[in-house]
């Protein structure tokens, strides 16, 4: 008997699994550990989300199987939104799936699009699932640039020009995870164009749509004529209405996508429990205060982050977009690795973040950190990261009187 899995064999070792061990023996020991590696929001819904949640799931008949595709009313509040915000008509009957998280979807979707062999281009460095989705459905990954600049779509022709078989998906994300890089909607116009030409199904994951810090609100690919011709696009309610744990995202789009994605969740899945998905429902129908409450929350934590990580001598880049600093590792630590200086940082600095290394090859040289900590929490990160630096014979900036 062979105990090797064939899709298990294709998983290389979880990245994160060491460093998320050392930090949970830390805590078990008592340290106090300033977490900044996973992105997990910690605000709370809206108060009428949470009664409405309530107010379902006191009704007796709101406990069995509920809806694998979505109940109706969420579909078209989903829908509604989309109108609202990107000016993009939808069918909610045949044009917008419920998913449990866009991860879910993501990987849902690989699977019922996806035969061993086929080839999905992907940007490098990137959230794991973009990848391993179709890793684990049997395709190969042939890299693409995960910024949306001019070496992209030359990249890209040379990707689609050189490979056998010839890719049949393209997967790209904006605002992404982990860089944080934005995407405008001439850059959008280009891959609908590219798309069609070469016969590829567009994935993009909109799930940071909302947190975005210039005056420019991010688009939707869904806003190029067009494009539901080739794509399908995944929100998410986990950032936007800080309901990470409930699980609910969306699939929208390219009809004969959805179609696929439904069917397949037909026979894996019945469903968000309905509670949930009512409270979902009341908030994109609802009041929209939170979405411009979280934006100036993150926008707060990213200056604070920036501005006293820079004194402790450590120099990041202000990310436009997203709850994510894509930070380059201080020059002279370089040599450490993503992996290993993660682990320095939670040793000797009580700091948890995310290596580079886990979101792709590209992502060494960088680590991730997330803003879900308060600005005191940062501040107190920025002091221990600025003891270890010097510690390590890094020069920190002297501190200015004022």
């Amino acid at each position: 008997m062979n105990d090797e899995f064939y899709r298990i064999r294709r998983l290389p070792p979880y990245v994160f699994a060491e460093v998320n061990a050392m930090k949970a023996a830390a805590r078990a020991a008592g340290e106090d550990i300033v977490d900044l590696g996973m992105g997990n929001p910690d605000g709370a819904p809206a108060p009428h989300v949470i009664e409405k949640l309530v107010e379902v799931a006191r009704n007796p008949n709101a406990h069995g199987y509920s809806a694998s595709s979505g109940i109706p009313g969420l579909k078209k509040a989903q829908a509604a939104y989309y109108a609202r915000r990107f000016e993009v008509e939808l069918d909610p009957a045949k044009e917008v799936v419920v998913t449990l998280g866009s991860k879910e979807g993501l990987a849902n979707l690989a699977q019922a699009i996806t035969a061993p062999g086929d080839v999905v281009l992907a940007p490098n460095p990137s959230y794991p699932i973009h990848t391993f989705g179709f890793i684990i459905a049997g395709a190969a990954i042939r890299s693409i640039p995960a910024a949306p600049g001019p070496d992209f779509f030359t990249r890209l022709e040379h990707a689609v020009s050189y490979t056998v078989p010839k890719p049949s998906v393209l997967v790209i994300g904006y605002p992404s995870n982990p860089t944080a890089y934005v995407a405008d909607l001439k850059f959008y116009e280009q891959v609908v164009a590219f798309a069609k030409e070469h016969k590829l199904w567009v994935l993009s994951d909109l799930a940071y749509a909302e947190i975005y810090f210039g005056d420019t609100p991010t688009p939707s690919i869904l806003q190029v004529p067009g494009a539901k011709d080739v794509a399908i696009e995944f929100t998410s309610m986990s950032k936007t209405y800080s309901m990470a744990g409930w699980r609910i995202g969306f699939a929208v789009g390219n009809r004969q996508l959805i179609a696929a994605l439904t069917r397949v969740k037909s026979y894996l899945d019945y469903g968000a429990f309905t509670p949930i998905q009512a409270a979902a429902t009341a908030a994109l129908n609802g009041p929209q205060d939170i979405i411009a409450a979280n934006r100036k929350l993150y926008k707060g934590r990213r200056d604070c982050l920036v501005e006293s990580f820079g004194r402790a001598g450590w120099d990041i880049p202000a990310p436009e977009a997203s709850m994510f600093a894509w930070a380059p590792i201080p020059p002279a630590l370089r040599h450490l690795g993503s992996m290993e200086y993660a682990k320095q940082l939670l040793t000797h600095a009580n700091v948890a973040v995310a290596p580079g290394a886990g979101f792709g090859e590209e992502g060494e040289g960088f680590v991730r950190i997330a803003l879900v900590e308060n600005e005191h929490r940062i501040r107190q990160a920025a002091r221990n990261v600025k003891r270890y630096l010097q510690s390590m014979g890094v020069n920190t900036p002297a501190r200015t009187a004022g």
